[in-house]
């Protein structure tokens, strides 16, 4: 038998066509232009490297060499498979080329999903265990950035009564870190909760509220952000996500800066709807567990919908990060019972923090 293959010594980039000769006792490999001898491979020592499911053409190896060989004539592969026992998996027909390519899209996204999944649950039993001093610091680096080139309020009074309050839901809800709660001035009307039990207040929301409820409802909001740990698993998560796609990607940094940006917008829309239910129903039972108001919280999204009647949340749907406006309303609506969480004088010196 001589059938022309193709032929690498190991040592150069050369190809040489050679013709393949098979013995009882070796395979004889030399070259077709002048019979030189190329190679001579011992039967029991000829491997094969890979399979026809895998590969369109598997190479020949002999053990103890880098030299490989290429035969791509099916007849020869038939031949030498029935002459070489190790080389029997070159008598089967070829895996088609677009069962390969499903089969591993569909191993890639198992594995995909699999990864995704780990992220998304495993940080949410992961959070509670990172330890406080780093979630603190970590804290303290985004707050000292985000406030970089804004003014803080030091209104004693007022600060000494909304970390006072703070404490006191962060106690009912067996959270035993200290709550710190910072003042910035200026817009917008919003608040809102950093790893280590920090909360960051915008005055304008402060200035624009009705009443002590509406404030009071908006730090139990937030209060059920901290306990709930979810600035930290919202990190968590973006960092498996940015990993995930590092690792599908091959590290190409176009590639995973779209991708990563794609996927976190998406994990963070999901994961800011179920954030924000979550804190709206704990900041409620917080309040009423130390027999307090806890009508602000649906009041102060009342007056947003008074200033913003289309709701843009229940527009955006799947898009949106929080949940639509009115849906929040219905869920957190309470009587006007229980005591304010705030005195006269607390709510006065609140209302001046800034002053």
């Amino acid at each position: 038998m001589a059938t022309q293959a193709r032929f690498y010594d190991g040592t150069t980039a050369a190809v040489h066509a050679v013709s393949v000769r098979a013995t009882a006792a070796e395979l004889v490999l030399f070259r077709s232009a002048d019979a030189t001898i190329q190679a001579r491979w011992p039967i029991a020592d000829i491997v094969l490297l890979g399979d026809l499911g895998h590969e369109a053409v598997p190479p020949i190896a002999c053990r103890g060499s880098d030299a490989r060989l290429i035969v791509e004539d099916p007849a020869l592969r038939r031949e030498l498979a029935g002459l070489v026992p190790q080389l029997a998996p070159l008598a089967e027909s070829p895996a088609p080329a677009g069962r390969r390519v499903l089969g591993f899209g569909a191993t890639l996204v198992a594995l995909v999903g699999l990864f995704w999944l780990a992220v998304d649950y495993g940080s949410e039993y992961a959070a509670p265990l990172l330890p406080y001093s780093l979630q603190a610091a970590l804290g303290e680096s985004v707050f000292d950035e985000l406030v970089a080139d804004k003014d803080e309020c030091h209104g004693a009074a007022g600060l000494k009564a909304l970390n006072r309050l703070a404490n006191d839901l962060a106690e009912a809800a067996d959270y035993h870190h200290p709550i710190t709660v910072h003042v910035v001035e200026g817009g917008p009307v919003n608040a809102f909760a950093l790893p280590g039990g920090i909360l960051v207040f915008y005055s304008e929301l402060i200035d624009r509220a009705r009443d002590r409820n509406q404030v009071a409802g908006v730090l139990a909001h937030e209060l059920g952000h901290v306990v709930h740990y979810h600035s930290v698993k919202g990190l968590g998560r973006q960092y498996g996500v940015d990993l995930l796609v590092r690792l599908v990607s091959g590290g190409y940094s176009d590639l995973v800066s779209t991708l990563a940006t794609g996927g976190n917008l998406l994990l963070a829309m999901r994961n800011g709807r179920a954030f924000e239910r979550d804190a709206d129903k704990t900041g409620i039972e917080l309040l009423e567990a130390l027999g307090l108001r806890a009508d602000g919280v649906s009041s102060f999204f009342e007056q947003l919908m008074e200033k913003e009647p289309a709701d843009r949340a229940a527009a955006a749907g799947i898009w949106s990060s929080h949940p639509p406006t009115q849906e929040r309303i219905e869920a957190t609506r309470r009587p006007a019972t229980g005591k304010p969480a705030f005195t006269d004088a607390e709510w006065r010196a609140i209302r001046n923090v800034c002053k």
